[in-house]
């Protein structure tokens, strides 16, 4: 499984999502995550979709957002089952 996490580096609402995914992570269901930062992106489009949304996490690049601003740990276990 891979998450993609769309972040700030200044932002502890980013840091406090990524560290809660990693608490759900377990040796049957590893996973890893992509962090993006959205200022530091030289895709401008992520800064002007995201801007005030961060942190934004997905699953699936292709389906909808797992959730913002804080982990949906319901949605994250679907996710990962």
């Amino acid at each position: 499984m891979h998450f993609t996490l769309y972040s700030r580096s200044y932002c502890h609402l980013c840091q406090d999502m990524l560290d809660a995914l990693f608490l759900l992570q377990s040796p049957d269901k590893p996973f890893a995550v992509e962090v993006i930062d959205i200022d530091a992106s030289p895709d401008a489009s992520l800064l002007a979709r995201f801007d005030e949304l961060v942190p934004v996490l997905f699953g699936d690049l292709a389906q909808p957002e797992l959730c913002h601003y804080f982990l949906d740990e319901a949605a994250v276990r679907r996710c990962l089952s």
